[in-house]
């Protein structure tokens, strides 16, 4: 008995060793590391990444001359204020883990090398595959898809002014989905607006809310009809525009519930190594 049970255990930690060993550290800017760089530089690196709960950053630099300042809020991203940060890290090999969800900012307290382009910001948008969480609380909202604005093209002056036209008919929004907007915060941003008259004349003079971190996730939170441009001269009348029509929630009879591949190996190996009492 005691020998099953201990044989139980060691092929559940191997189990366990295995899905928590996913997580990924990046070395920021690569073979550069974390310098003084051009306006975009740090973006171009993180659009092809996507960055999860338990993933870490990891810094290279000259500590002689730089550092790595983490601030709270998009404010102090965009104005390269170190005066209040969230943390500090000077060794020259900082190793930074990303342990919520969320965006997390970084810069150096060199405001002139700051300012200059050595900034970067990241979206964590989910944790890594483990042991599966308990049931979240009820919410109004379910867990829909997420849709990456433009694909490939991301969001961005398109070579074809009805890019994003065609892009949003292709697809169908419902409530609870999320739209992911990727662009260089140095280029561009997202405004949404709220009628279809500012829409076609790309009016920014009254939007409904302003995004321009470079990585923006909105929710679709109610059916209708939501509108975004973007505010630089241009831009939108070349076709920077989107138009989407959410549809609500589709009623559907619940399925009966199924387990997890990570709960059928459990159960498997509970049932395998187990003894079971003689009749």
């Amino acid at each position: 008995m005691a020998t099953t049970t201990r044989m139980f255990c060691f092929m559940l930690a191997m189990v366990l060793m295995g899905c928590c060993c996913s997580a990924k550290i990046y070395k920021v800017g690569d073979s550069k590391g974390w310098m003084i760089a051009k306006h975009g530089s740090y973006y171009e690196w993180t659009k092809r990444k996507e960055f999860q709960v338990g993933d870490s950053l990891m810094f290279e630099y000259d500590g002689n001359v730089n550092d790595v300042t983490q601030v709270s809020s998009r404010l102090e991203y965009q104005f390269c204020n170190s005066l209040s940060p969230k943390a500090f890290y000077n060794t020259g090999h900082d190793v930074v883990t990303l342990t919520e969800p969320g965006y997390h900012f970084f810069i150096t307290s060199n405001r002139s090398q700051c300012l200059a382009g050595q900034k970067l910001v990241v979206y964590v948008v989910h944790d890594h595959p483990m042991i599966p969480p308990p049931p979240p609380p009820r919410k109004i909202l379910p867990f829909g898809k997420d849709y990456k604005v433009g694909d490939s093209n991301e969001w961005r002056v398109p070579e074809e002014s009805d890019f994003y036209s065609k892009w949003s008919e292709e697809k169908q929004f419902h409530v609870g989905d999320n739209l992911l907007f990727y662009y260089n915060d140095q280029v561009d941003d997202v405004l949404e607006i709220n009628s279809d008259l500012e829409f076609k004349s790309c009016d920014t003079t009254s939007p409904v809310a302003v995004h321009n971190a470079g990585q923006d996730l909105i929710r679709l939170t109610k059916p209708g009809i939501r509108y975004f441009i973007t505010s630089k001269i241009g831009h939108c009348e070349a076709g920077l525009k989107l138009r989407v029509v959410v549809r609500p929630l589709s009623k559907s009879v619940p399925k009966k519930m199924q387990l997890s591949p990570f709960d059928r190996l459990i159960k498997w190996l509970h049932d395998s190594f187990t003894p079971h009492p003689h009749h």
